[in-house]
């Protein structure tokens, strides 16, 4: 029987998992190397989505994924840290339109809604954009999607687990014999017995699984976010046009990205990671071409963060064969996934069977 179970990880997976254990009547302790929302979590554009992701057992379960953070946050009274205000997206050139209108035919095709919009509707969605920086149409429109503030959504799930929690201390160590995990060894010096273990661990998932003896492939990239300094712009979705992708970030702060400012991250013999200052002006100058107003705005702060992606680039999610008690929550996109794989992984740690949801996502297809 599962009574005590260590969560490695406070990121939205750590917390979600931790907070569906708890709920469960599990005794739960979670660990961190930093603190909560520290790594991965505190630096994404966390973008909920099911826009063009394949397969479509990938796609049903982020649709699935947006509908839990859509309960959680009806269910929760005071709830702030879910905006549902829809993705608007075009193409720059034949060859991105092209890929638009695919994506569009394919999701539209699963019944996921999206629309085609003409500059005039946009405009009225997202009045203060620069009309010569849009299409004349085929605009597209997702209004399901929207985005989360991460931390918030973290502080939220860990304030109903009621179990210790130990920050800044590593694991060093994982017990293992007759093909169980028996305990966690903290940097401390600690050991934390456990009956199962959740492996939340972001970019580093594949560092904790080898201290138990198994192997996850990983392909970690660095994503490089910008971070603007309050301005008076109306701004309420997510935006991606060709050369900015951009949402709000609250108190009148917007959030800048594009793929193309994530190779101007460069890391020192020293470790330390910096930002090319051009490619940081360059997307602010993109931004400031699509919504005038942004003019005003300095840049407030630039953050690196590292994403955490499995060999094939889809999720790892559920218990491990030959170390059954060992589980995984690892995967790119985990402010879409968390709440609801989350859920998942945890009710198969206290032995429900989530084999029809979590089968085309198991550690062993690597």
């Amino acid at each position: 029987m599962v009574e005590d179970v260590v969560v490695v990880g406070a990121g939205v997976y750590g917390a979600a998992v931790s907070a569906e254990l708890a709920r469960r009547g599990a005794r739960v302790t979670v660990v961190d190397a930093s603190a909560p929302a520290g790594g991965t979590s505190g630096a994404t554009f966390s973008w909920t989505n099911s826009c063009g992701k394949q397969p479509r057992a990938y796609h049903d379960l982020s649709v699935a994924s947006m509908e839990a953070h859509q309960k959680l946050a009806r269910d929760v009274p005071g709830s702030d840290w879910y905006h549902e205000g829809g993705n608007l997206e075009w193409g720059g050139d034949d060859d991105a339109g092209e890929r638009l209108r695919r994506k569009v035919a394919t999701v539209s095709g699963y019944g996921y809604e999206a629309r085609w919009l003409t500059r005039a509707q946009a405009l009225r969605l997202e009045p203060d954009m620069n009309p010569a920086g849009l299409p004349a149409d085929e605009i597209a429109y997702f209004p399901a999607e929207g985005w989360i503030e991460p931390t918030r959504l973290i502080a939220h799930l860990l304030s109903t687990v009621d179990g210790e929690r130990i920050w800044h201390d590593a694991v060093t160590g994982i017990d293992v014999s007759g093909g169980l995990v028996r305990s966690v060894r903290l940097a401390s010096g600690r050991r934390l017995p456990a009956d199962a273990v959740v492996d939340c661990a972001g970019p580093r998932a594949d560092h904790i699984a080898g201290l138990a003896g198994l192997d996850l492939p990983m392909r970690n990239t660095r994503g490089v976010l910008v971070y603007t300094s309050p301005v008076a712009v109306s701004t309420s979705r997510v935006v991606h046009a060709p050369h900015v992708h951009l949402r709000p970030d609250g108190a009148g702060r917007l959030l800048l990205h594009t793929h193309d400012i994530d190779g101007a991250a460069r890391v020192s013999d020293t470790g330390e990671i910096s930002v090319d200052q051009t490619a940081v002006e360059t997307l602010m100058e993109a931004g400031r071409a699509l919504y005038p107003g942004l003019r005003a705005a300095s840049v407030e702060s630039v953050r690196v963060g590292e994403r955490p992606i499995p060999g094939d680039g889809l999720p790892v999610l559920g218990r491990a064969p030959g170390l059954p008690n060992f589980h995984f929550a690892v995967s790119h996109s985990g402010a879409t996934l968390s709440v609801y794989a989350g859920a998942l992984v945890a009710a198969e740690v206290l032995g429900e069977d989530r084999a029809g949801e979590l089968a085309a996502f198991r550690f062993e297809r690597f």
